[in-house]
């Protein structure tokens, strides 16, 4: 699935799990990146916190494809692994969930 002809699309796969203080700061850095033929598959990994809800309200500023999958909790590689079988894109990013992505961080993809 490709969104525009600019360049490869890049799956940007962020697992979560009880970050609810930091899932929307870097969600924020997703969505102002400069490359912008993304897509962001954020799955939660069943958090007990809020952190399904501020993901819900951080995703709905975004234009591009969001996925957000909400799973029993199976630790971190389960996570990402739901995400890559989400992904649609010629290209996987991980990034985890209390990091922020640098600005042009997507840029070399293009």
């Amino acid at each position: 699935m490709k969104l525009d002809n600019n360049g490869p699309l890049v799956s940007v796969v962020i697992p979560a799990y009880n970050v609810a203080e930091y899932i929307n700061q870097t969600i924020a850095s997703v969505r102002e990146q400069s490359y912008k033929n993304w897509e962001l598959i954020v799955v939660d990994d069943g958090s007990t916190d809020r952190t399904l809800e501020v993901i819900a309200e951080s995703v709905k500023q975004i234009r591009q494809h969001v996925v957000v999958h909400h799973q029993e909790n199976g630790g971190l590689s389960a996570a990402r692994n739901s995400g890559v079988k989400l992904a649609t894109g010629e290209y996987v990013y991980f990034l985890d969930s209390d990091d922020l992505l640098p600005q042009k961080r997507l840029a070399p993809f293009c």
